[in-house]
């Protein structure tokens, strides 16, 4: 049993609901995104999301994008943050998934990505540019590694088309809330709950809401409903808000705690 797979068991058995917190990666600082890996992990985040800084984030709201400029002209690159889950596997035992786009996974090599994200302590990857019809030859090699390929389901998605993106997922299926780019909103998409149910109809394979999601109050809605919760935008803003202050890692701890809370018994 994977990482990902022992860890949806449990949290079903306890009743609860995942919270996946997204960081990216080497915003304010590699060594600062390790320690709010930790702090996150501590404060009750069942799965944590890394994404990998790339220059032509489609899919990406202008709070991920500052981050991922800020990243990018660190310095930080695919195999620098490969480097800080190796070293974080020391003091991190939750599923670390990666938030990627395809680009700077076939640069690097799919076999070699996939093996050595593996060996580095990668649980899953979710490529947010690679559609399941393109993703045969990244999952010839994820399958073998271990490396478990997320899949993500639009809110456009057809029941067929999600029969098909669940058939090829596996770890979890991303079920993405709106249409646009990521970012919190005021209010959850009307339609969230109709798309939820009809995908459960579909797979029984865990099910992950995210894009829109900012606080406690959204987590807890979708949570009476799916397996998990991800939320980026609204803790990549605190970061941007608390970047070079000593409350960066607590305020980033408090807020992962107040959304993980309505997720302990739903």
């Amino acid at each position: 049993m994977t990482r990902l797979e022992a860890t949806f068991t449990s949290l079903r058995a306890r009743g609860e609901r995942a919270l996946i917190p997204y960081f990216t990666a080497g915003d304010p600082s590699l060594a600062l995104t390790g320690k709010l890996v930790v702090e996150a992990a501590r404060q009750g985040a069942d799965i944590i999301e890394l994404g990998i800084p790339f220059s032509d984030p489609l899919a990406d709201g202008p709070v991920i994008q500052r981050a991922t400029q800020r990243a990018l002209q660190a310095g930080v690159t695919l195999p620098r943050v490969l480097e800080l889950v190796r070293e974080l596997r020391a003091e991190v035992s939750v599923p670390l998934v990666f938030l990627t786009y395809y680009n700077p996974v076939f640069a690097f090599g799919l076999k070699a990505f996939c093996q050595t994200a593996v060996e580095a302590g990668v649980d899953g990857v979710i490529v947010a540019d690679l559609p399941p019809e393109e993703a045969g030859p990244l999952q010839a090699e994820a399958r073998p590694a271990g490396l478990d390929l997320i899949h993500l389901v639009a809110p456009t998605s057809t029941p067929a088309r999600m029969r098909k993106i669940a058939r090829a997922s596996s770890g979890f299926i991303y079920l993405v809330s709106l249409t646009g780019v990521t970012g919190e909103r005021t209010e959850l998409p009307s339609d969230l709950l109709q798309h939820l149910r009809t995908l459960r109809g579909i797979t029984a394979k865990p099910v992950c809401v995210g894009f829109g999601i900012g606080n406690p109050e959204q987590a807890a809605v979708v949570g009476r409903f799916a397996d998990g919760v991800i939320v980026g935008s609204a803790i990549v803003r605190v970061v941007e808000e608390q970047s070079g202050s000593p409350a960066l890692i607590p305020e980033v701890g408090r807020f992962i705690a107040a959304l993980k809370a309505p997720l302990r018994a739903t």
